[in-house]
Formats: structure tokens, C-alpha cells, sequence
């Protein structure tokens, strides 16, 4: 039975691909900031563990506590939408922070096993914005598309050691808590300049009818763990395919 630890299981993408694994009888080492037991089905197969993946010594207990795993899904990010010139430096930082200097943290801590037991997977999901870029993103894309240029580079260190590298490309997902986790980091609100394009911008997303699902991307990283003939770059979602073929 193979062994799979992702990270930011609390809500969205995370926890339904824990679900998933779950269902497809791996071991799931599901990690959150606030562990919680009371959101995924009881299983034996089942550890849920702390990890931030901002906190060196966080992601070394978390790590060490799992013991050997087959497959990482760097998974946990932030979320953040608004214009480059209201978004404080702290923030950008913060942002990168996780979603960049985490997801290469994360992959540090488990490759020494990797390239000794000449096997592993590492899956990094990321967003399709970094192949459509969007109105007010700018700096969460940047945390990803940074992201999409580690993993390429990293899988070509690693092919001599057998381990696979891809990315998971998810599209818009209102059912996640994105949203929430965007505007607790915008107390300052958008600028009044930007306020006609603000308008346009939701405007446009509420009248979308293809939207990504957590089901569509557990299912990209269920090809990405198990596929080897899978592409790098996996797009999950109706609107993440339609733009992967526009590209």
C-alpha cells in the first residue's frame, strides 16, 4: 500500500484529495496548520498531522513523523486578488512565503528519501492563471508561475534518480474557500482608480459557467501520482482544460 502526504487538507483541494486517496485505499498523511480530525471519514489508513509549511521546524517534525511516503502533493497556498499598487510588500512576501518558498521547502524534506529509494512522485499544484493571465492576480501568480519553473527545472535534476515532477493546474473554484482566504488579506479594500475595472473583472466570473471543481483536481493528481506517461503540466477543471487548449 503506497503512502501519499499533502499538505493544506483543511478545506478545498486538499481535503478532497485526501478523500480521494483515501477511497483508493492509500495510506493519506493528511497535514493543517489547526489539525483536525473531524473532516475526513475515520480510516486506519488515515494520519492527520500539524505542518506549516512557512516554519522550518514544522515542516522538519512533519516530515519525521510521517517516516517514508511514496508521494508529496504540495498543496497548501494562500490566496490574494488586487491590484499590484494596494498590495503591501508584507503581503507579497507573505504570499511567496507559502506558496513558493513552502512548496521548495516541503520538496527539500522529502527528496533525500526519494533519491535513495530511486522512487517517489512529487506533485505541485498550482493555478491556470499562470497559463491565462487574469485582472488583479498578479501577485498570486507570480507566486505560482514561480512554482511551474521550479518543477520543471527540478524534474530534469531528478530523472536520474527515477523520481517524477508534475504540476496540477486548477482553474477558478468558487465552492473553495479561495475567496475567504483573498479578502482576509485585503482590509484596505481595493483602490478607487481600479474600481471600473474591480466591477468588470466580477462581473466576468459571475457570468463564467466553467469553473473548477476539488473533485476535478483530486483526480489530476491521482494521474499525476500514478500515471507515469502523464504530461508535466496537468490541467483539472473545465475552464483550466479550455485554457491549457488556448494556449
Amino acid at each position: 500500500m503506497q503512502t501519499i502526504l499533502i499538505t493544506g487538507c483543511s478545506s478545498g483541494f486538499g481535503l478532497e484529495i485526501a478523500r480521494y486517496f483515501l477511497e483508493h485505499d492509500w495510506k493519506v498523511i493528511a497535514t493543517m496548520r489547526k489539525p483536525r480530525e473531524d473532516i475526513l471519514p475515520r480510516s486506519e489508513n488515515l494520519r492527520v498531522l500539524a505542518l506549516d509549511v512557512a516554519d522550518p521546524e514544522s515542516i522538519r517534525q512533519a516530515v519525521e513523523a510521517a517516516g517514508p511516503i511514496d508521494v508529496l502533493v504540495n498543496n497548501a497556498g494562500i490566496g490574494f486578488l488586487n491590484a499590484v499598487e494596494a498590495t503591501p510588500m508584507e503581503t507579497a512576501r507573505e504570499i511567496f512565503e507559502t506558496n513558493t518558498l513552502g512548496t521548495i521547502a516541503m520538496t527539500q524534506a522529502v527528496l533525500p528519501q526519494f533519491r535513495q529509494h530511486k522512487a517517489g512522485v512529487v506533485v505541485n499544484v498550482t493555478s491556470s492563471v499562470t497559463v491565462k493571465p487574469l485582472h488583479l492576480l498578479s501577485i498570486y501568480t507570480a507566486s505560482k508561475a514561480a512554482v511551474n519553473a521550479f518543477t520543471e527545472s527540478l524534474a530534469l535534476e531528478l530523472e536520474q534518480f527515477n523520481v517524477r515532477v508534475r504540476i496540477v493546474l486548477p482553474g477558478r473554484a468558487p465552492e473553495t474557500k479561495f475567496g475567504d482566504n483573498a479578502r482576509s488579506r485585503m482590509q484596505a479594500g481595493f483602490p478607487e482608480p481600479y474600481a471600473d475595472l474591480v466591477k468588470s473583472v466580477f462581473e466576468g466570473w459571475e457570468r463564467s459557467t466553467k469553473v473548477t471543481l476539488s473533485m476535478d483536481v483530486a483526480e489530476a493528481v491521482w494521474r499525476a501520482a500514478n500515471d507515469p506517461s502523464s504530461p508535466m503540466r496537468i490541467p483539472a477543471g473545465a475552464d483550466a482544460v479550455e485554457w491549457a487548449g488556448q494556449k
